[in-house]
């Protein structure tokens, strides 16, 4: 559906976007990753065909983007991270004016627009002004607007930006419902929504990809770090923090958040062939037993997408401090 093959954007003498190239298929969800001025937002403009590439190429559903830009685009939704919406007007008003300025045959408008407004959600609201509506379902608004013509390629700019948990849970969940039509292109820096979102994950910074694959793969190829989390009695922390620090395996021990008396340790495990974490973490349960410590949670602590990220961008040559949006 889309492909992007080594891209680059100058500005003048500055090299903001340096060969990016990756894939999507329809009914996937990639996210696109990377610190403020990794070069992202270039990317996403040229994809959207905002302005071309300065070298390399973008094909939407085998259209390019660079010379056939009409066609391809109409192959395209795009919602940017503040929805251009109008605020007098009513939500089914809005859809119908979209769906005129997509090309949206007359006959099939009212089927479009009932469609999208399932989709995202949006029928209890049809009928309201959309000044009326809140922060999450003006989001929504702009969603239903991105995906009215049922678009191959559908680009999200931060769709959760400001929005509250249920809203953004919410918009998750709609998300993957326009997957099953589209390919969806989603930038965000909600790490963990990202994670529970999306198929694939580009990380982007400085320019370049330092990494592409599902999250799962992600985290085993660059954040192979094993770990135990341990909640104990806050009274009993210290001790418990020495007897983890000398049971076998167990590289350090972070003291995390203490809570209504409990406080949370993380303890780093080594890399190694001769123990497995279930061993080790038996080890650690030893050690606390041989001191009278009960711990009311003792379990493995999957590297989430965070760390992933954070170990990427510390990587040598990951980040370049001159870069764009």
């Amino acid at each position: 559906m889309l492909d992007v093959r080594d891209i680059h954007k100058w500005y003048g003498p500055f090299h903001a976007v340096r060969g990016v190239s990756f894939a999507a298929r329809r009914g996937e969800v990639v996210g696109l990753l990377g610190p403020n001025g990794a070069g992202k937002t270039t990317s996403i403009r040229m994809i959207t065909g905002v302005f071309p590439p300065s070298r390399g190429s973008i094909t939407i559903d085998g259209l390019s983007i660079q010379t056939d830009p009409e066609a391809s685009r109409r192959r395209i939704g795009y919602l940017p991270e503040s929805a251009p919406l109008y605020p007098e007007m009513s939500v089914t008003g809005y859809l119908s004016y979209r769906a005129r300025l997509f090309g949206v045959p007359a006959a099939d408008r009212p089927g479009a627009i009932e469609r999208a407004l399932s989709l995202t959600s949006l029928e209890e609201v049809r009928r309201k002004r959309i000044s009326a509506l809140s922060k999450g379902f003006r989001q929504r608004v702009g969603l239903a607007a991105a995906a009215l013509h049922r678009p191959g390629l559908l680009v999200l700019d931060e769709p959760a930006n400001g929005l509250d948990p249920t809203q953004i849970r919410q918009m998750r969940e709609t998300i993957r419902s326009l997957a099953n039509d589209s390919c969806v292109l989603l930038s965000s820096h909600i790490l963990s929504e990202v994670e529970l979102t999306c198929d694939r994950v580009i990380v982007i910074a400085a320019g370049r990809v330092l990494a592409d694959g599902t999250p799962a793969e992600l985290r085993e190829r660059h954040a192979p770090e094993s770990a135990i989390q341990i909640e104990v009695a806050e009274s009993e922390a210290t001790a418990a923090t020495i007897a983890v620090r000398s049971a076998p395996g167990v590289a350090g021990v972070e003291s995390g958040k203490s809570e209504n008396g409990w406080r949370l340790l993380r303890a780093r495990l080594r890399t190694t062939k001769e123990a497995s974490v279930p061993e080790q973490l038996a080890a650690v349960a030893r050690s606390l037993h041989d001191i009278g410590v009960v711990p009311r949670m003792l379990a493995p602590d999957a590297p989430g997408l965070e760390r992933v990220f954070h170990s990427l961008l510390e990587s040598p040559g990951a980040i370049d401090t001159e870069r764009a949006a």
